[in-house]
């Protein structure tokens, strides 16, 4: 299969299912169906760091964004930017109890 081929293929699936599929990767229906935007992000954040160029690099990086999942969840892995400012956030919190004392 040529790198065309992959493209093409790759630009007609909508679903982390079809790209799962496509690559031949067993995987759990109920992983899917709470981290499916996960999985796919995380998935193209492997593809850029590794600089995959064909099936076997595309099928390494997706088993590793799904197993990702698989061993961990949304909140955990934090892929997406909203995950990352509310743990930031949680992690600048002053108590009430401290705001107007001088140390």
């Amino acid at each position: 299969m040529t790198t065309t081929t992959l493209q093409q293929d790759l630009s007609e699936m909508s679903s982390a299912e079809d790209f799962l599929l496509y690559f031949g990767i067993d995987f759990d229906p109920n992983v899917v169906e709470v981290s499916r935007l996960h999985i796919l992000q995380r998935f193209h954040d492997y593809l850029q760091q590794d600089d995959a160029r064909d099936r076997a690099g595309y099928a390494q990086c997706l088993q590793r964004a799904y197993q990702d999942f698989v061993d961990s969840d949304p909140l955990t892995e934090k892929v997406f930017q909203v995950f990352r400012r509310q743990a930031a956030a949680r992690e600048a919190r002053i108590p009430l109890a401290d705001i107007g004392r001088r140390p």
